[in-house]
C-alpha cells in the first residue's frame, strides 16, 4: 500500500500533540495538586468526587449551625444561672425578713431591695443574644415579652421554641418560652396551696401540706375553720365548693403540730389560733415570679406584723423554692441539649474528616505516580519528535 508524505505527515503530527496535551496534563496535576482536573480525566471519579463534595458542604453547614445553636442554649443556661442566683438572693432576703426584733423601717428597707431584685429580673427575663433578638419571646423573637403593666407584668411573647438543624434529621430547641420560665409555676405546694386568712387573729401557722392520696384528690376548695368553746379549740373542714362540712372533719379537736388529714391531702396548723381564725385549701394555680416578689414586697411594706406576716412570708418561701425549681428543670433539659449538641458536633468533625479523606484519594494527585508518568511522557514525546524527523528527512532526492 502506498503512503502518501502528506499522511505520514499529518499522523505524526497528530500523535505529538496527544503527546504533548498528555504531558501538559501531568504538569497540570503535579502544579495543582488535583488529579481530576476536569471530568474527561476519569468520569466517574469526577462524579463520586462531586457528591463527596456536596456531602461536605452539607455536614459543614450543620456544623455551624450546631455552633450557633451551642452559644444560644449556653447563653440561656448563663442566663438562667443569673436568675438562680437572683432568686436565692431573693429568697435569703425574705429569711432575714421574718426576725421578729425588725422593726417598719427595717421591713421597708427589705421590701425596697426586693423592688430592686425585681426590676433585675425583668432584665433578665428580657435578654437579648447578639443579633438583637429577644431570647424568651417564643417565635415573637422581635418582641419585648415582659412588660409592667397597671395588673403586674404581663407576657408578650408566645409558646414557641425556635429549633434549628445541628445533624442529618435532627432538629433542637434553641430556646425556651418565657410562659413556661418564669410564668407558669405552680404556687403552694404544687397540687394545692393552703393560707390563712387575712382576718385571723391568732398566732397559728400553717404548712404548704402534702398529697397523700392523689386518687382521693377532688381539686374543691376548703376552709379549716376555728372554734373555742369550754376552753377547748376544734375546728372543722369545710367543702367550700359543694358548701358541705368533710365527713370525719367536724368539730375535731384541735392540738398544735397534729396532722390535719382529708380528701387525699395533708396538712398541719401550729401555734394558737383565736375562735374565728380560718385557713383556705385549694388547687394549685400558675403564679410567676414576678408575682411572687411582689407579693412579698406588698407583705413588708404592710403595716401588719406577727402571725399575719410570718405566714405572707412562708407562702412566698414556698413559692420562691417552686420558681427555683422550675428554673432547675429548665437549665437540667438544657445541659442535656448542650450534650447533645456537643457529641453531635464531635460525630460531625468525625464524619467531615473521613469525607475529606474519601475526598484527597479520588482527587489529589499521587505525586510519585505523576512525576514518574511526567518522565515516561517526555521520553515518548522525545522519541516520537527524533523518530518524526528521521521519517520526515526520507526522500528519494537525498539519493540522487
Amino acid at each position: 500500500m502506498r503512503i502518501s508524505s502528506s499522511t505520514i505527515f499529518t499522523n505524526n503530527v497528530a500523535l505529538l500533540n496527544q503527546q504533548q496535551t498528555q504531558l501538559a496534563s501531568t504538569q497540570q496535576q503535579i502544579a495543582s495538586g488535583m488529579a481530576l482536573t476536569n471530568a474527561a480525566v476519569d468520569p466517574v471519579a469526577y462524579t463520586q468526587a462531586l457528591s463527596v463534595s456536596q456531602s461536605i458542604a452539607v455536614n459543614n453547614q450543620q456544623s455551624a449551625s450546631g455552633i450557633t445553636a451551642l452559644n444560644a442554649v449556653s447563653l440561656e443556661e448563663s442566663t438562667l444561672q443569673s436568675v438562680t442566683n437572683l432568686m436565692q438572693s431573693v429568697r435569703t432576703t425574705v429569711v432575714s425578713a421574718g426576725n421578729g426584733t425588725l422593726n417598719a423601717s427595717d421591713r421597708a428597707t427589705m421590701a425596697a431591695t426586693l423592688s430592686g431584685q425585681l426590676q433585675e429580673l425583668m432584665g433578665l427575663a428580657n435578654t437579648t443574644d447578639s443579633t438583637g433578638n429577644y431570647m424568651f419571646s417564643g417565635f415573637q423573637s422581635q418582641t419585648q415579652p415582659f412588660v409592667s403593666t397597671p395588673a403586674g407584668v404581663a407576657y408578650f411573647g408566645d409558646n414557641g421554641q425556635r429549633k434549628m438543624q445541628v445533624g442529618s434529621g435532627r432538629q433542637i430547641s434553641v430556646n425556651d418560652s418565657g410562659a413556661d420560665v418564669f410564668m407558669r409555676i405552680k404556687n403552694g405546694n404544687g397540687t394545692f396551696v393552703t393560707q390563712a386568712a387575712a382576718s385571723n387573729t391568732g398566732s397559728a401557722t400553717i404548712s404548704a401540706g402534702s398529697v397523700m392520696d392523689p386518687a382521693a384528690l377532688t381539686g374543691n376548695n376548703y376552709s379549716i375553720n376555728f372554734a373555742t368553746a369550754a376552753g377547748a379549740t376544734t375546728y372543722t373542714v369545710t367543702n367550700t365548693t359543694t358548701g358541705l362540712p368533710v365527713v370525719g372533719q367536724t368539730a375535731q379537736p384541735y392540738v398544735s403540730g397534729q396532722a390535719i388529714s382529708f380528701d387525699g391531702m395533708q396538712m398541719n396548723i401550729q401555734g394558737t389560733p383565736a375562735a374565728g381564725d380560718s385557713f383556705t385549701v385549694a388547687p394549685s394555680t400558675n403564679q410567676s415570679m414576678f408575682t411572687t416578689i411582689s407579693n412579698l414586697i406588698t407583705a413588708l411594706k404592710s403595716p401588719t406584723t406577727g402571725t399575719a406576716l410570718t405566714n405572707s412570708l412562708n407562702t412566698g418561701l414556698g413559692n420562691i423554692d417552686n420558681a427555683l425549681n422550675n428554673v432547675l428543670n429548665t437549665q437540667t433539659s438544657l445541659g442535656l441539649r448542650i450534650n447533645e449538641i456537643n457529641s453531635l458536633q464531635a460525630t460531625g468533625n468525625s464524619v467531615g474528616l473521613q469525607l475529606q479523606q474519601t475526598l484527597s484519594t479520588l482527587q489529589d494527585t499521587n505525586v510519585t505516580q505523576a512525576i514518574s508518568n511526567l518522565d515516561l511522557q517526555q521520553t515518548v514525546l522525545q522519541a516520537a519528535q527524533k523518530s518524526f524527523v528521521q521519517v520526515a528527512n526520507l526522500s528519494m532526492f537525498t539519493y540522487l
